[in-house]
């Protein structure tokens, strides 16, 4: 595949692009012969009467069409969830798990596909609400096997290993720090550029993520759109010589498997608006309070799925990057909370500010709606204490998935030996109040 043009530059943009000279058709989508005898294909991420601002479509020139591939049979997946169903009951505690290392390859061969491992699920599929957030445990390269979401889009965050996915537009890497956001029903598949990688996955099955609106913060500010990049037109040269090419499509909350005559990254040429991204997030231009006080986390925003409640998101895309503390007679860290949103979180690298030891690169934790959070009694004495000077908190990397709707565990996240079941003593040792030296 030749992808060694620079990347297409625009969250939203309506994008054109072509590996072969002249194999985009001009003035029209779908010619009675398209150029290079190519088939043309358009890939709907609305529907067709989606109002136009937010219609999400692509026109894919290929040489075969999608629809040539053999019949699907199951692909079990024991691991991999889907919707609130798939998820256990459990108590209203805060929960904490450590880092899972991935396996070595002699003992365990795993793919993107075989790699994923449910955390966390809410929703349904089929009503298109919620999400599910799995990690993703790779030691092998997918090869001739090519993957394919009709239950939601997938935003990957790598957080081990750099990563390089190709997709039917193109091909894209990303590595710790970046993010990629593969759309609804397009194809791709991952190799490891490290030759192992651990990465969190969001699966959302509601409203494709969006920028946030910015309000009074005004045209500029949070994620830019510019800073998102989609692929240039890049194809497999693949005449159906090289064998079979195994297909895996996640349809209604089950794995499929069919075998295709060649490899299914054969588009030539393309132009839309449903394309997959890869963002860095150091280029977040991170808000903060310049006074007093911690404002809300829904300053650092990244991406945001509405719901059909205006300012309640199906799921936000949140980011904790490196930033200045300045704010004046402040308790500087995230403060102690019950939110009506649950909170799933990762720490992608260095330390996260409310909980400087207990929360691991490669962890998680989940704090559902009104479940009591914020800084363990170590975070609160120095933060409490600490003379504040201007003051950076650098080479962090932490995110939430936030949502409406509660999050159930899966079965595989309450037993795989992570699951950190003293996480809400980190509490124990906050006094009380009013037996503190300096009570009134």
């Amino acid at each position: 595949m030749n992808d060694a043009q620079p990347l297409l530059s625009g969250f939203g943009n309506q994008h054109a692009s072509e590996a072969l000279p002249g194999a985009l058709p001009i003035g029209r989508n779908n010619p009675q012969r398209a150029a290079h005898g190519l088939y043309a294909e358009l890939l709907s991420g609305t529907a067709f009467t989606a109002p136009r601002a937010s219609n999400l479509r692509t026109w894919l020139y290929r040489r075969r069409p999608s629809a040539q591939s053999g019949g699907y049979a199951p692909l079990p997946q024991p691991w991999l969830k889907t919707g609130l169903r798939d998820g256990v009951a459990v108590p209203p505690d805060p929960m904490r798990w450590g880092p899972v290392a991935v396996p070595a390859a002699g003992d365990e061969a795993l793919d993107f596909i075989d790699g994923l491992r449910t955390m966390v699920v809410n929703g349904d599929e089929q009503a298109q609400t919620g999400m599910a957030a799995h990690l993703m445990l790779a030691n092998r390269s997918m090869a001739r096997r090519a993957f394919v979401n009709a239950d939601g889009e997938m935003l990957v965050v790598p957080q081990e290993g750099r990563l390089a996915i190709t997709t039917e537009l193109g091909v894209l890497e990303a590595g710790p720090g970046e993010v990629v956001l593969l759309p609804r029903g397009m194809v791709f598949k991952v190799a490891l550029s490290d030759g192992s990688a651990r990465a969190y996955v969001c699966e959302n099955y509601g409203a494709p993520f969006r920028l946030p609106e910015l309000g009074p913060i005004g045209s500029n500010g949070l994620a830019n759109p510019r800073d998102f990049l989609a692929p240039r037109a890049a194809f497999e040269d693949d005449d159906g010589t090289r064998g079979d090419y195994e297909i895996v499509k996640k349809f209604g909350g089950e794995l499929w498997q069919a075998k295709l005559q060649a490899s299914p990254f054969n588009v030539v040429a393309w132009h839309g608006n449903l394309v997959p991204y890869v963002y860095d997030t150091r280029r977040f231009m991170t808000i903060g309070s310049i006074s007093h006080d911690h404002p809300d986390p829904s300053i650092f925003t990244v991406l945001t799925s509405p719901s059909d409640t205006p300012g309640t998101a199906n799921c936000d895309f949140v980011i904790f990057p490196p930033r200045w503390l300045v704010a004046e007679d402040t308790f500087r860290p995230p403060w102690y909370h019950r939110n009506v949103m649950s909170e799933f979180m990762g720490l992608v690298y260095g330390q996260y500010d409310a909980k400087p030891e207990g929360f691991r690169p490669g962890g998680a934790s989940l704090h559902n709606s009104m479940v009591p959070h914020g800084p363990d009694a170590e975070a609160y004495q120095r933060a409490s204490t600490a003379e504040l000077a201007p003051h950076k908190l650098d080479d962090t990397l932490a995110f939430m998935f936030e949502s409406r709707w509660c999050f159930r565990p899966t079965a595989w996240a309450m037993e795989n030996g992570a699951l950190d079941r003293r996480y809400a003593d980190c509490w124990a040792g906050l006094a009380d109040a009013s037996k503190a030296p300096d009570a009134g």
